[in-house]
């Protein structure tokens, strides 16, 4: 139940021609403590319920649990959620071994595109795919439970 990835930015749209994945993700954080973040999660049509641990110092590890949960729960559960919902589309792309999430943000967070890469070990090679950019890998204003408390539109304010 260990979550190892790292996180940078994107520098195109590029991965859109090479992704075989599209799914529509709406989140909310029912507790956004860096330590720990218990998340809720619609994508596409599924629910997801998951429990985050704080990361490694830096930033690669953390705890991971999730499940999956009933739409209709999630729905609910996303009306109890903290202030700042997540709207985004992910889209998963396929580079050599791995696999890329990348999100592209909407509503307050528009403009920002990150991917994630999930490793087996910490120092597991990748293939690194033309687009991607920055590494922001431990970066914790690129977390989603902070992007949800502090937008990515108002890191300039």
């Amino acid at each position: 139940m260990i979550e190892i990835e790292r996180k940078f930015l994107v520098t195109s749209e590029d991965y859109k021609k090479e992704a075989n994945v599209k799914k529509r993700i709406v989140q909310g954080f029912l507790n956004s403590h860096p330590n720990r973040t218990v998340r809720v999660r619609i994508k596409a049509d599924k629910g997801f319920l998951t429990v985050k641990g704080k990361s490694s110092a830096n930033g690669t590890m953390r705890f991971e649990w999730e499940r999956e949960i009933p739409l209709s729960e999630a729905e609910s559960l996303l009306r109890l959620c903290e202030e700042g919902v997540i709207s985004k589309v992910r889209y998963e792309v396929v580079c050599g071994a791995h696999t890329f999430e990348v999100d592209e943000f909407h509503g307050e967070n528009e403009g920002l595109i990150v991917a994630e890469v999930e490793l087996k070990n910490e120092d597991e090679s990748f293939e690194r795919p033309d687009w991607l950019g920055e590494e922001v890998t431990g970066q914790i204003k690129y977390y989603n439970s902070q992007l949800s408390k502090k937008p990515f539109n108002k890191w300039n304010e």
